[in-house]
């Protein structure tokens, strides 16, 4: 008597489209996105991306960015349920990764309380690829010996803000690169608590829409940040990277013209 073959159990896959530069994207995640029937994308996924979706593919543009009006976290998290019950294949197309400030931690969970298996494609987040087109570590063994990734826009639920003080201290002793993301609306707080740990000379880099072709940058000390942010117009999304692995860059930008030996 031969066996029926079990119907296989609904899946979803969060994938990490990366900051924006579709090259950037892993094979994995390519494969996934032409697989899928059902993509529900955030907001900062580049159409060059979506380019690798099946023309036969529903595509579902859920806007996560701060500061701006969003589709509620639990409504898209409902509607992964209700498509992968449907027997849909779903990606969930995130900028950057997943796992770092992509709420892929919550996803996993609801979805997995809810009977869905779930798999996860890791994405180059934001921080390191803008560094890298800087071809700036964020680590070196002479400036930094760690590095560290943190939203500057802690959820308003959150019991106890976020210590930028002792953070700032902590930076300096353990020669720490800081990543900061979602920090430019509270860039003069930043600023300030920051050199309470932080010598003013220390360097600071802030990268507008890394990877992609409109890409700005701007480098400057820890004491001028808020001031150079205003002088050249910079806004979301942009990361800031505090320390002292900028010091070449910082060198280069005060003497464009110089040349390493």
């Amino acid at each position: 008597m031969r066996m029926k073959n079990k119907p296989s159990p609904p899946h979803i896959t969060l994938v990490g489209a990366g900051p924006g530069d579709a090259e950037l994207l892993t094979l994995k995640a390519v494969k996934a996105i032409a697989q899928a029937s059902v993509l529900l994308v955030d907001d900062l996924v580049s159409d060059d991306v979506l380019a690798h979706a099946s023309a036969q593919a529903r595509v579902v543009h859920v806007g996560k960015r701060g500061g701006c009006r969003s589709t509620p976290q639990s409504f898209i998290q409902k509607m992964m349920v209700q498509e992968a019950l449907n027997g849909e294949r779903v990606v969930r197309l995130k900028g950057g990764d997943p796992f770092i400030f992509g709420r892929g931690g919550e996803e996993v969970a609801y979805l997995q309380s809810h009977g869905i298996e779930v798999s996860v494609i890791n994405g180059i987040t934001a921080g390191l690829a803008g560094m890298t087109s800087l071809n700036v570590p964020l680590t070196h063994r002479d400036h930094a010996h760690g590095v560290v990734f943190i939203t500057g826009h802690a959820a308003p639920h959150t019991a106890s803000p976020i210590d930028w003080v002792n953070l700032a201290r902590t930076a300096a002793q353990a020669k720490l690169t800081l990543v900061i993301y979602m920090g430019m609306k509270g860039v003069q707080q930043l600023q300030t608590d920051l050199l309470q740990g932080l010598a003013a000379d220390t360097c600071v880099a802030v990268i507008h829409q890394a990877s992609l072709p409109a890409q700005r940058h701007v480098v400057c000390h820890l004491s001028d940040l808020e001031a150079c942010v205003k002088r050249e117009g910079l806004g979301s999304p942009s990361v800031i990277v505090v320390g002292d692995v900028l010091q070449g860059l910082m060198q280069l930008h005060q003497h464009p013209n110089s040349r390493s030996a």
